[in-house]
């Protein structure tokens, strides 16, 4: 009888995704942890199973009493609108990752940070692995970001960068970009998911080792995603977003993770082009100013984040040469306007059929909260009819399917900025809490009333539909009044909150 022979099993490939790091058994097309398609590759055989002995530690465990807070207090920037956003400035030993669009401005921000915060006893290292050296230093002096204690490397490599670490023992390093460096250790260009895990992964060991910050600038994907895989976001301590329209002067930094403060924080900057520059009272950006009154805009108060600020919208409308109206937006949501449109014509009886309606705001702002809907709302009727609106007028609150008004959150908030800068009259929702004294506020519980308590709107209300409007008698002799479109500066003079049963 001949003998068996004995076969081995063959080890079953495993699979990983290269954007979370997710470990599967087998091929899949989208990766069921971080929803990414076409990320998970075939990296050898099964694992196997290994165990770690006990080794020796860096340091005794202690109670979190006897453990010195000092060392992690944070060090300003230079700039306090970044500060801001930091929650007081750069922690020793933190990584901080900013990320942004192509020509947002972050090497212009962050050489100006590195000039600011070099000094004598904390020197200052950024590497450039897109531009040259001289390059940087053209920057440098257009935005006057020149100190003798700022050192500047370009380079690719990663040992290179190390090296470059341990000859300067900077306080902060700023490496622009993480996707521009490899490690000659891996295989692959630079940029990869491998690559960009190794660089971070080093910098990050390197940072916590000597008590080094480390701003860290990446890139982005189409979609506005931060480039590279998401482990990124989870190794680093603190993830910032750059954003602006490049035909805009503002720029907006907003705090996604962060754990050394909050992340309902943001900072504003104006960029030109003498470089960048904080904007401590930004709400100047979102203002049209001028002279008289103009149909078809309206203020409205904002939070960004924790941060009110005073915008403009606007809305023009005209009689449509197409069969389908045109309804274009620019700086709102087109959902959320389409939305405000159909509450405005059935609810406030203003025909918008046949018109092509343009929205937009003032600045290069973005308004993507509820609390602009009244505000959009009251700037189309206001273009519909040819009536401007008051300029010492803001407009709080959500609108509602049903036309209702509803409250948001920090409605003292605002009241309180728009008081500051000079704002007399309010509509906003009912119950609004404290108000500013000298404020004179109006609560409207729907869109109705809120065009009812407009001075010079109360008589052109719009009816409920199917009721003919009644006409008007004539009147034996014709009162002299001023055309309600010229609304000279001191129309809200006087003008007292509606009274609620007046508007029922």
């Amino acid at each position: 009888m001949a003998a068996r022979t004995k076969t081995t099993a063959k080890p079953r490939p495993a699979y990983r995704c290269t954007e979370c790091g997710n470990q599967l058994p087998k091929w899949v097309g989208r990766c069921p942890e971080c929803n990414a398609w076409g990320t998970v590759e075939e990296y050898g055989g099964a694992v196997p199973v290994r165990t770690t002995a006990a080794g020796p530690v860096s340091a005794p465990a202690r109670p979190i009493a006897q453990i010195d807070g000092q060392v992690a207090t944070a060090r300003s920037t230079g700039v306090p609108e970044l500060d801001r956003v930091l929650g007081g400035g750069l922690v020793p030993g933190a990584v901080v990752l900013l990320a942004g669009e192509p020509g947002v401005g972050k090497s212009t921000l962050l050489l100006d940070v590195a000039a600011k915060a070099a000094s004598a006893q904390h020197r200052t290292l950024y590497v450039t692995g897109e531009e040259s050296a001289g390059q940087v230093r053209l920057r440098a002096d257009r935005i006057n970001a020149l100190s003798e204690h700022l050192y500047l490397a370009a380079e690719s490599d990663l040992g290179a960068v190390l090296g470059h670490i341990e000859a300067v023992n900077p306080g902060l390093l700023i490496l622009d970009s993480v996707q521009t460096i490899a490690s000659a250790e891996l295989d692959g260009a630079p940029g990869g998911p491998a690559q960009v895990r190794e660089v971070a992964g080093a910098l990050i060991r390197a940072s916590k080792d000597r008590g080094m910050a480390t701003l860290l600038v990446g890139h982005v994907t189409k979609d506005g995603q931060i480039a590279g895989p998401r482990l990124l976001e989870h190794l680093v301590d603190v993830v910032l977003s750059f954003e602006g329209d490049r035909h805009a002067r503002l720029r907006i930094i907003r705090g996604i993770k962060n754990r050394y403060g909050a992340t309902d924080e943001v900072g504003c900057f104006e960029l030109h082009d003498e470089g960048i520059v904080g904007l401590a009272d930004p709400s100047g950006l979102f203002l049209t100013r001028r002279d008289k009154p103009v149909p078809g805009t309206c203020l409205t108060v904002t939070l960004e984040g924790r941060r009110p600020l005073v915008a403009e919208v606007q809305a023009l409308m005209v009689d449509s040469q197409i069969p389908s109206p045109r309804r274009t937006t620019s700086g709102l949501e087109s959902p959320r306007i389409a939305m405000i449109l159909a509450v405005v014509e059935r609810h406030g009886g203003v025909k918008l059929g046949k018109q092509d309606i343009y929205t937009a705001t003032v600045g290069g702002v973005k308004l993507s909260e509820p609390s602009a809907d009244l505000a959009i709302a009251l700037a189309v009727a206001s273009s519909s009819s040819d009536t401007p609106l008051p300029s010492n007028l803001v407009a709080i609150g959500e609108v509602g399917l049903a036309g209702e008004v509803r409250r948001v959150t920090g409605v003292q908030r605002r009241l309180a900025e728009a008081h500051r800068l000079g704002f007399t009259h309010a509509l906003v929702p009912p119950d609004p809490g404290k108000v500013p004294p000298g404020m004179k506020v109006v609560e409207v519980a729907d869109i109705g009333e809120a065009m009812r308590a407009i001075p010079g709107r109360r008589r052109a209300a719009a009816k409920p539909r199917g009721e003919a409007p009644s006409a008007p008698p004539t009147p034996r002799r014709a009162p002299v009044e001023a055309p309600v479109a010229a609304y000279p500066e001191e129309l809200m003079e006087g003008w007292e909150p509606v009274d609620p049963d007046e508007l029922r």
